[in-house]
């Protein structure tokens, strides 16, 4: 059937904005006529550009990025600590919605602010915060994520060690990324039923595209995967309806 997909985790490689290398990674180019090359056969109309490592605390690649994809698409942006107000402002009426920290690649800012930044953001333009991090690290993080008024974790935070604190932050009411299915380190379809089952509003499907460095990168028939492990009541929140609320989208399609 046809399905409307809020693709809440892709990444934009543009060639004409600055890269970083990460442990001597650089990504190829993706841009976005090649996102939408890929995103539109799958039903997808909005979306979340998620700042990588190699882009560090670059903005012009994603401010670009969300003029050429249009309506529907937000922004999720790493960010120093030390930004200001005005500079916070500025990127929300460009349409960011997030600050991201990476704690498993590095390039945005560390985690001894996450909790002061993450309220600050929050209190003056409603941004949440978003952690690409390997759940075994979660349990240390588990009290001042809990105090925190909005997050979402990428990728099913990647490993079957650190998935039980995973399963309880869900049900407090922090949000979880279903992407990366070819990155994690356990059985994708029980580990999706099991968050769902937690808290029907927790899971937020992403492509993830391009898949930089992922085992396997993304496929077509993820969407699959996860309409057949969450039903179609349950696929349809997390391909679109938690996202569109998360992201401060239309509730309707």
């Amino acid at each position: 059937m046809n399905r409307h997909v809020f693709d809440a985790h892709f990444h934009i490689i543009d060639p004409a904005f600055p890269l970083v290398p990460n442990n001597g990674y650089l990504p190829d180019s993706f841009t976005t006529n090649d996102y939408l090359a890929m995103a539109r056969p799958l039903g997808v109309k909005g979306g979340a550009v998620v700042s990588g490592s190699f882009q560090a605390f670059d903005q012009g690649y994603l401010l670009r990025a969300l003029e050429r994809l249009g309506p529907g698409y937000v922004g999720v942006t790493q960010l120093p600590a030390s930004a200001s107000d005005a500079e916070i402002v500025r990127l929300d009426e460009k349409g960011v919605r997030a600050v991201r920290f990476n704690l498993k690649r590095g390039g945005s800012e560390s985690v001894e602010h996450l909790e002061s930044f993450a309220r600050r953001v929050f209190d003056l333009v409603g941004w949440h915060v978003e952690l690409y991090v390997d759940a075994r690290e979660l349990h240390a993080l588990k009290g001042p994520l809990l105090r925190l008024p909005a997050v979402s974790i990428d990728h099913l935070g990647l490993s079957k060690e650190g998935f039980p604190t995973l399963l309880r932050l869900a049900e407090k009411g922090i949000r979880v990324k279903a992407t990366g299915f070819g990155r994690v380190g356990f059985p994708v379809p029980q580990a999706l039923q099991v968050l769902h089952a937690a808290n029907p509003r927790a899971l937020m499907f992403g492509t993830d595209l391009p898949s930089t460095r992922a085992p396997r990168p993304f496929e077509a028939n993820d969407i699959a995967l996860l309409a057949d492990a969450l039903g179609e009541e349950g696929a349809e929140s997390a391909l679109w309806k938690n996202a569109a609320g998360f992201y401060r989208l239309p509730a309707e399609k």
